[in-house]
């Protein structure tokens, strides 16, 4: 018996051939049909190229060919090399030429050619093949006998059909199944065709035959179909069936069955079911939302097994509509968390359009955890009943406080926004401050108009408390904009600290480039230092974030290196360079270099600069000679790394990274990343080297991680 491992060995050495052949044979992939095309590839069939370049030119005719090269192609069906390549075109090529070929070859081969040849008889259906390939159902090789007999499954008429139907008791067991497969595959054109009694007839004969249940299965599922609405006792059957391949076929044919008769046998079902076999059904019937049984479903949901009440309360997520609107409800608030979970879930999502109406109906009369449930409903589904939600403020308890709170920031419009900022400036009781916060955050982003819920906002500052001030700016900062980002800039420049603090803080990780301007003013004139430095980090890091031209980058880098004398934001800007190197980095960073306390970090940024710049192909000699940095050979002799006798040789490492620079750039800031591995883990550790700058030697020590660059030797 041929195996399929034995037919991919010999694909695969024939893709082989083919991949080694291309770059010789021609391709002919264009739409051009022309007889001249054909000829082309026909030649290379009639030459002495390599099988390789003659598989190529099969596989072209399944495009380019004509009866003509028929017989060119059936001279290659012996051919264990060639023989799929050639059927691969005969396959399609119209013509009962082609249909001869193949079956004449089909009576002189054996094996896996003739399993082939048999394959592509039954992709032609070939009707005249019928006589011969009924003789190969008694082939001694049962690979040539199972494939004639799907073969005869694909061509279904009436004579296919016939030798099938009489084999399938006699055929060999391990024949069987390739028999009633093609027995099912003529059971399928038959009903296509509208014979749905002979189909049925040759489904119950495969049901009945000693199969594998896959065919079983096959023919079973064909059976209830064929019935049509006199199918559903056996799809019932089925459903009953202590097999559980057969229950899950039972259920996907429910699916697609025709009519609401099969509705009704579903529902009926759930009552004998198991509840782990009711729990799926109950799933079936939802996926045929046109005709489900609703009434069966919301029964299921509210009483019985709570593993068949889950699963239906999930699937009037689909299915339910207002009518299911009280049932779930009164689920939802039981003491049965799990139930009560499901039930919520569901009413969040409930279909029908009369659903939010009459939520909106329920919500002035109703009480108690209800009432509760009805409030974080209208939140969840958006529900504009903003005057009844309203009035929840005035509870009692603080969770229906909250929950109205939450609604409210949910559905609030912008002309209503001030309710919510009302409950931040002075809320009625201390313990709603925080979801009311959280509340008119989210009202607020959500708005159309941010630029017009931003002057809402910024208007109610002024008139709020200390308390409530850091709050609006930090909603303001969440909805960004225009006169957001001049709120905040006022807020900064302010005499309060606590403004100061906030603002400065929340302008630092404005998400946009629009907060560079403020930022930088920011730099040089907040009130106090700790705010200059922060706004500068601030405008430092947009440059460092967001998208720019280069040359605005590097203007932005050279700003912050002007507003201030402090090192370590010069050195932040210089390093903005490095991360974005281009030529106006380049020149900031060269020009740096005059600055006597930057002269280290600049000449570093500039060597890493011009080493990035110029291997995209950028001329940058002259910047550098003008740096007073041309050129060097540099050779690394020896470099170590460690403490004390513990020492790894980075020699290598160092030499692959090293340039024509004296910088060396890691492939990490990390030496232990870098250098694969800590060598004296918790020690503190140093990079010794030992190198060669345009023949002159010289050697320096590098405390763990720092930048490495080596000082000219004298």
């Amino acid at each position: 018996m041929y195996t399929t491992r034995q037919f991919t060995r010999s694909a695969v050495l024939l893709v082989t051939l083919i991949a080694v052949a291309t770059t010789s044979a021609r391709a002919f992939d264009g739409p051009d049909t022309s007889p001249a095309k054909e000829k082309e590839l026909l030649a290379i069939l009639r030459s002495d190229a390599p099988a390789a370049e003659k598989a190529l030119a099969c596989k072209h005719l399944a495009v380019h060919g004509s009866p003509a090269a028929v017989p060119d192609l059936a001279k290659l069906l012996p051919n264990p090399q060639l023989s799929s390549w050639a059927r691969t075109s005969l396959e399609v090529i119209p013509g009962e030429a082609a249909d001869q070929a193949l079956l004449t070859a089909s009576e002189s081969l054996e094996g896996r050619l003739l399993v082939g040849m048999i394959n592509s008889i039954g992709f032609r259906r070939n009707a005249n093949a019928v006589e011969s390939l009924t003789a190969k159902l008694q082939n001694s090789d049962a690979d040539v006998a199972s494939a004639a007999a799907v073969a005869l499954g694909h061509i279904g008429n009436a004579a296919a059909t016939k030798s099938l139907t009489a084999a399938l008791a006699t055929a060999p067991a391990n024949v069987r199944s390739a028999v009633a497969e093609g027995c099912v595959l003529c059971a399928e054109r038959l009903h296509s065709e509208g014979n749905a009694v002979a189909a049925t007839k040759i489904y119950d004969q495969v049901r009945a035959a000693d199969v594998p249940m896959q065919r079983i299965i096959e023919a079973t599922r064909g059976a209830i179909l064929a019935r049509n609405q006199d199918g559903i006792p056996l799809l019932q059957e089925i459903l009953q069936s202590t097999d559980k391949k057969l229950f899950q076929l039972a259920l996907g044919t429910a699916r697609e069955f025709p009519g609401s008769e099969i509705d009704k046998a579903l529902a009926a079902e759930l009552d004998n079911a198991t509840p782990a076999r009711a729990a799926l059904i109950v799933q079936a019937m939802a996926d045929r939302p046109d005709t489900v049984v609703l009434a069966a479903v919301v029964k299921a949901a509210g009483q019985g097994p709570t593993q068949v009440r889950i699963s239906a309360i999930d699937a009037l997520q689909r299915v339910g509509d207002d009518s299911c609107l009280s049932a779930l409800l009164k689920i939802a608030v039981s003491d049965d968390a799990d139930l009560a979970t499901a039930a919520q879930q569901t009413l969040a999502v409930l279909p029908g359009q009369r659903v939010d109406a009459e939520i909106g109906v329920l919500l002035p009369t109703a009480t108690g955890d209800t009432y509760k449930l009805l409030l974080q409903l209208v939140g969840q589904r958006r529900i504009d009943v903003v005057e009844d939600v309203l009035k929840a403020l005035d509870h009692a308890d603080q969770s229906v406080r909250s929950a109205a709170l939450v609604a409210l920031g949910e559905t609030v419009s912008l002309g209503k926004l001030s309710v919510l900022v009302s409950q931040v400036i002075a809320p009625k009781h201390a313990e709603d401050a925080a979801i009311a916060q959280k509340a008119l955050k989210a009202a607020s982003v959500r708005m159309p108009d941010r630029e017009a819920c931003a002057a809402e906002l910024a208007a109610a500052l002024e008139r709020s408390p200390s308390a409530a001030k850091s709050t609006l700016l930090e909603i303001l900062s969440d909805v960004g904009g225009t006169k957001a980002l001049q709120t905040l800039a006022t807020a900064a420049k302010s005499s309060d600290d606590q403004l100061q603090d906030t603002s400065s803080r929340l302008l630092g990780k404005w998400n946009s480039v629009d907060a560079a301007p403020v930022l930088l003013d920011l730099a040089k004139t907040a009130p106090a230092e700790k705010y200059q430095v922060r706004a500068l980090r601030g405008y430092i890091g947009v440059a460092r974030k967001f998208a720019m031209p280069d040359k605005q980058r590097a203007e932005m880098c050279r700003n912050a290196i002007n507003a201030t004398r402090r090192p370590t934001e010069r050195k932040l800007a210089l390093d903005v360079l490095t991360l974005h190197p281009s030529v106006d980095g380049l020149k900031l960073a060269v020009n740096a270099m005059k600055v006597p306390t930057l002269k280290d970090d600049a000449t570093a940024a500039a060597l890493v600069i011009a080493q990035k710049v110029g291997g995209k192909g950028v001329d940058v000699s002259a910047l550098m000679a003008a740096a007073g940095l041309d050129e060097v050979k540099l050779e690394i002799v020896k470099a170590q790394y460690g403490a004390g006798s513990t020492q790894k040789d980075v020699t290598a490492v160092l030499r692959k990274q090293a340039r024509n620079t004296p910088v060396i750039t890691l492939v990490s800031g990390s030496y232990n990343t870098s250098f694969g591995g800590d060598p004296s883990p918790g020690v503190v550790k140093q990079l010794s080297v030992e190198y060669r700058i345009n023949g002159k030697d010289g050697k320096v020590s590098f405390p763990e991680n720092a930048l490495i660059i080596l000082p000219m030797p004298k």
